[in-house]
């Protein structure tokens, strides 16, 4: 607040706020992994938000949503690269015995609690994907 950096504290407003309806519909308390999942989830209206908006013309309102997306972005832990993401499929797919497409569900299973925060779940579902196929 004291460095005037209206958006940073803005955009922490807007999780603080969100991270307590959370509590309240809820009635439970919020941890890091339900913190991690609020997180995730403001980053992806945010990506939403910014392409209709460039869709739209409006690039003002998509730098502002950018901005916040960086903002929410310090506060989430380091992502897996590639490689990684691609070794730790290849392991859920050993330990789970998985051999074709049905059984998906089962590797996506063990990765979700493995990898959930760390990586990009879309990118974990097309590894699988190419690696079950």
């Amino acid at each position: 607040m004291l460095d005037k950096k209206d958006l940073e504290r803005d955009t922490i407003r807007m999780f603080l706020a969100e991270v307590q309806r959370f509590e309240i519909d809820s009635k439970e308390e919020v941890d890091d992994t339900k913190a991690l999942q609020i997180i995730n989830k403001m980053i992806k209206q945010r990506n939403d938000s910014i392409s209709q908006f460039k869709s739209g013309g409006r690039t003002d309102l998509a730098e502002k949503e950018e901005k916040e997306v960086t903002v929410l972005s310090k506060y989430k832990p380091e992502q897996l690269s590639e490689e990684e993401v691609t070794k730790k499929v290849k392991e859920a797919i050993e330990s789970s015995g998985a051999s074709s497409m049905q059984d998906m569900g089962k590797v996506m299973g063990v990765l979700n609690s493995s990898l959930a925060g760390s990586a990009d779940m879309g990118m974990v579902s097309k590894i699988v994907k190419e690696k079950l196929a």
